[in-house]
């Protein structure tokens, strides 16, 4: 990527990168058109590796992903979907998965990402929040049964036929990647039988006839509210942040990179998949992590560039096999990084570290490439990536603040979000048409944007957002609770460890594990409180205040944990 450059305006907070069109990186820009590109272009160079256990791994080339997905396409045409129809993906990191959301692509529809973490009813929330006409799933992932919490929620399911749900309306077709026939759910190869009376041309016209500004895929962030928010983006966005990671990864061609994060948050989708298929590199696949297996796959697939966040390092790094396993391979990963003190891996890469983004910007706004000392970056998160403006406001005001003045975190560009699923545009941006992040920062005299930290309370837990409001919600129906509030706890290796705060009533015998396991029932696991503490009214009433300060519940919750 090219230096950006920024103009701030005098005094203000304010900066802004090149010009969009400076940006030599970004090719076409849609999701259909770069799919394509790049599979005409890396036609026999390996795509997908899923490695697992077996003696021989799975191995598709570029031709036969895009083989693959031109199926979904034809067969979800064959089932009548049509342009801006939205399809569920719930799927861990699997062939499957990249086939599916390209497929979706292709069709015409808005590819939408399910967690996999997530439990019944948040999995019914989100099915109702997108109003997913076609759900392709895969019925098991680690302890989630899908199945089973599929036909808890919509009973029609366990019937034959066409789904017609009253609990989810839109929803017409499930679809199981493996043989599973139970009710009315279609195996995967059924699925793909339907298509195969659709001509290969109705997909390319279909293809040729998406726009960038049409919508292109549906993330869930949870956000700074009680329920994770529907994060639209346009094929536009979604193409642009997959160009450019490459270059600000500083990845070769042929790169082959491994992740131990899911596929459905933005930045995998972005830093991973789309920073090595630009490169006409592998995806090293491990549909789940589990580190001992995941040194094994990282050193027989010769992976070379490793993504992941500090709790999974340590996993790695206290993994039984870390010394049996060849990691040479490995070239890109930081110094400091734990993964780097493996005595076969000899690594003088830097990470890009010093940048910003979020969710609804589609990941990074501003930032530093690979190879950015902290001495070049003034320790910021760089300037704003051409065609981003970025600007520091008062929370309460939404005045523009001046150089060097802390405040909110607000931007603007070509890859910002079309908008929440639900939430008129008007209540999501200013006048200026800037989204608030709810982050707080600064910009200095040279256009660098430092971030500080939210200005609310979401916890930040091995790389994925917890809202605090989403888990006390939950507790506050167990019997026996009569207040909660839960915080983020520094932690050594996850950042912020959730630890939620009660008051019991006194009419049932609570414990710190009778408490997560009710949560664990409700919440997908890295939402469910690793600790639970006791408190009386009088403790909680120490704040000083008629409200529950987290400022100052953290500080009471540090210090019990601290005993």
């Amino acid at each position: 990527m090219p230096q950006s450059s920024q103009t701030t305006k005098r005094s203000l907070a304010i900066s802004q990168g090149q010009p969009l069109e400076d940006d030599e990186c970004l090719g076409v820009l849609t999701l259909p058109q770069l799919f394509l590109e790049l599979t005409d272009c890396y036609r026999d160079n390996p795509a997908l590796l899923l490695e697992g256990t077996s003696a021989v791994p799975e191995l598709w080339s570029y031709a036969k992903l895009r083989a693959e997905a031109m199926a979904v396409a034809q067969s979800l045409i064959a089932l009548g979907i049509n342009k801006g129809d939205r399809i569920g993906v719930l799927m861990p990191n699997t062939p499957q998965f990249i086939a599916s959301v390209f497929g979706i692509a292709l069709a015409g529809g808005v590819a939408t990402m399910l967690s996999t973490f997530s439990t019944r009813d948040e999995l019914a929330y989100l099915l109702k929040q997108s109003a997913c006409s076609v759900l392709l799933f895969e019925p098991q992932v680690a302890k989630q049964d899908f199945c089973a919490a599929l036909q808890e929620v919509a009973p029609e399911i366990k019937k034959t036929g066409t789904l017609h749900s009253i609990n989810l309306p839109f929803l017409r077709h499930v679809v199981s990647v493996d043989t599973l026939t139970t009710g009315g759910i279609t195996p995967w190869q059924t699925f793909i039988d339907y298509g195969r009376a659709t001509s290969q041309n109705d997909v390319f016209l279909r293809a040729k006839m998406t726009t960038p500004a049409d919508p292109g895929v549906l993330f869930f962030s949870s956000g700074s509210t009680n329920k994770p928010k529907g994060i639209l983006s346009s094929h536009r966005g979604v193409c642009i942040q997959m160009w450019r990671m490459q270059t600000q990864q500083g990845l070769a061609n042929g790169v082959r990179s491994w992740t131990a994060n899911g596929f459905f948050w933005s930045g995998n989708f972005a830093m991973v998949i789309g920073a090595t298929l630009v490169a006409g590199g592998t995806l090293v696949l491990q549909s789940l992590f589990q580190p001992e297996q995941a040194l094994q796959i990282i050193s027989r697939g010769k992976t070379e560039f490793v993504f992941a966040w500090p709790h999974q390092w340590a996993q790695l790094v206290n993994a039984s096999n870390w010394l049996d396993v060849d990691l040479s391979s490995v070239r890109y990963v930081d110094p400091t990084c734990p993964l780097a003190t493996h005595p076969t891996i000899a690594s003088d890469w830097i990470e890009p570290r010093y940048c910003y983004g979020n969710t609804e910007t589609f990941t990074l706004v501003s930032g530093y490439p690979a190879g950015t000392t902290a001495e070049q970056s003034k320790n910021s998160h760089g300037r704003p990536f051409p065609g981003n403006t970025i600007k520091v406001i008062d929370p309460l005001t939404g005045t523009t603040l001046g150089i060097d003045e802390p405040g909110e975190i607000a931007v603007k560009g070509p890859t910002l979000m079309l908008g929440y699923v639900g939430i008129p545009l008007d209540e999501t941006l200013d006048d200026e048409g800037f989204l608030r992040t709810g982050d707080g920062g600064h910009i200095d005299a040279d256009g660098r944007l430092f971030w500080s930290g939210r200005l609310n309370d979401i916890i930040k837990t091995g790389g994925a957002n917890v809202s605090p409001l989403e888990v006390d919600d939950v507790l506050r129906n167990m019997d026996g609770i009569k207040l909660c509030q839960t915080v983020g706890v520094a932690h050594e290796t996850l950042g912020e460890m959730v630890v939620s705060c009660v008051v019991p009533d006194g009419s049932q015998d609570l414990t710190e594990n009778r408490v997560r396991t009710y949560a664990r029932q409700h919440l997908a696991s890295y939402k469910t409180p690793r600790r639970v503490l006791f408190f009386t009214e009088n403790d909680i009433t120490l704040t000083g205040t008629a409200k529950i300060k987290a400022d100052d519940l953290r500080s009471l919750a540090e210090k019990q944990l601290g005993e």
